[in-house]
């Protein structure tokens, strides 16, 4: 049992390291925002199309901005999930409710 509990640790932590690997673009407003989220939770990349900021229109622009952080922070989490759940396939019994997503 130890053993085992060591091998899911030994998983869970590579899952953690390998994180930053894993990336998600999210758009808003058509593509004129797209933001680049990575597996830490960070964005790492934002383009806001040139004619968008000819617009002036700054509120606009960040309710966009805002709009595809969220929407990329949402596919990201389940990207996370689905990384963990495959690092640790075959190491816990599959328990209805249980969320790997909170352990990282």
């Amino acid at each position: 049992m130890l053993g085992k509990i060591k091998e899911v640790q030994a998983k869970v932590k590579e899952a953690k390291d390998n994180l930053v690997n894993i990336t998600v673009t999210s758009e808003a407003g058509a593509g004129m925002v797209k933001a680049t989220i990575n597996g830490n939770r960070k964005i790492v990349k934002l383009d806001i199309d040139p004619e968008m900021l000819k617009s002036n229109d700054k509120e606009m622009i960040q309710d966009l901005v805002v709009a595809a952080v969220n929407k990329g922070m949402e596919e990201i989490e389940e990207k996370i999930k689905e990384s963990l759940k495959k690092s640790t396939e075959g190491l816990l019994p599959n328990i209805p409710g249980l969320d790997l997503g909170n352990i990282i």
